[in-house]
């Protein structure tokens, strides 16, 4: 597997990468790839089909000057930001792992997140919702995915060092949430890890074998991406 560590200056940019990555694998690279970014300034995020008048609140979002963005990943509405670990896995659907369905892709990865990090965290770490992990029923880490022919982009973020507050200004709580949220605020509901990237990243790493370093970047993908989907008003606000 091929390993990445690229954060671009602009969150345009790099939710471009992400896909970039899988269009780059399903034309034919055939690279496995684990990428990791952070985020330098806030902005929510929205899924692909989440409508933004009901997740976001678009007065406080022009008061701190948060810009509202739409990736193509399934999945709920997300504040990113300084203190958040992004990571991107670009996996191929054709090999012997269990990744035929969306189900089967949420818990194999998962629960291999979920070994690989018990240990270091020295925490029981619960898989919750859809694809949630949590300690204590406290969110840490939401992660989503998005599906092509050969492979697939599954992609996610760890609560580090994050200003959560900041979460109750900007986003409404969702109508559809998981059970064990239990309408929970963004406060009562999430959590930081509060250790560093360092040790998140060397444990995937590992975990994935992820050795070799990924030299091909597709940056004439991320900027064509950037102008025609990830800066442009009517993708974004597009439901």
């Amino acid at each position: 597997m091929k390993y990445l560590d690229l954060s671009f200056p602009t969150p345009e940019e790099n939710l471009a990468c992400d896909e970039a990555l899988l269009e780059l694998s399903e034309a034919g690279s055939n690279h496995e790839i684990l990428r990791f970014w952070e985020p330098k300034s806030y902005f929510v995020v929205l899924g692909y089909s989440r409508k933004f008048r009901l997740e976001v609140d678009l007065e406080n979002c022009g008061k701190h000057a948060i810009p509202i963005l739409r990736r193509s990943s399934g999945g709920g509405t997300v504040l990113q930001g300084p203190g958040c670990l992004n990571y991107a896995l670009i996996l191929n659907l054709q090999n012997s792992r269990p990744l035929k369905t969306i189900t089967d892709t949420n818990h194999y990865i998962l629960n291999l997140h979920k070994k690989c990090l018990e240990p270091i965290l020295n925490k029981t770490i619960q898989i919750q919702g859809t694809s949630d992990l949590a300690y204590e029923n406290l969110k840490f880490s939401g992660n989503a995915q998005r599906r092509k022919k050969s492979f697939v982009l599954f992609h996610g973020t760890f609560l580090l060092n994050f200003k959560i507050p900041l979460m109750e200004q900007v986003l409404t709580i969702p109508s559809n949430q998981p059970s064990y949220r239990k309408n929970r605020t963004h406060h009562e509901f999430l959590m930081n890890l509060n250790v560093s990237n360092e040790t998140i990243k060397k444990a995937l790493v590992q975990s994935w074998r992820a050795h070799e370093t990924l030299e091909l970047i597709p940056r004439e993908k991320i900027l064509q991406l950037v102008k025609e989907r990830y800066s442009n008003h009517d993708w974004n606000f597009k439901y």
